[in-house]
């Protein structure tokens, strides 16, 4: 049965990954443009105030708001409101994208200061690489 179903989950996964590259090539510019907003800076200088697992939990926060959203979308869908879940699935993922974004990239080192989080930041970046390795992934991204 294994066998049967491993091929489809490899199909899924690349489907997915490479939709999410796609989606992310072309957040990143409305991300930059975003976060130079000046709300951005009151918010950088709190979580700069903040200690490491403090900051690690505020991960949290834009997942639990928004990942709501990708069931609103999917409802929205299938019941016939293609073009507004399109837009409620774009926009949420769009946000969290950026907030996640912004707040890694204004917190890293102090994430790096936690054991686990280094580890499984190491790991993700080595399956990253592999991927990157892969001759299918340096097709998609020509």
């Amino acid at each position: 049965m294994s066998r049967i179903f491993k091929p489809f989950v490899f199909v899924v996964a690349g489907i997915y990954f490479v939709v999410d590259a796609v989606f992310w090539a072309l957040a990143k510019p409305i991300i930059r443009r975003l976060a130079n907003l000046w709300i951005f800076d009151s918010v950088r200088t709190w979580v700069m105030s903040l200690g490491p697992y403090a900051t690690l939990a505020l991960f949290v926060v834009p997942v639990l708001v928004l990942e709501p959203a990708k069931p609103v979308a999917a409802y929205l869908t299938a019941t016939g409101h293609i073009v507004g879940g399109l837009i409620v699935l774009g926009v949420a993922e769009l946000l969290k994208l950026v907030l996640i974004e912004r707040l890694f990239s204004i917190s890293k080192d102090k994430l790096m200061s936690i054991p686990a989080f280094a580890w499984g930041y190491g790991k993700f970046q080595q399956a990253r690489r592999w991927v990157e390795s892969l001759g299918a992934w340096r097709l998609v991204r020509r």
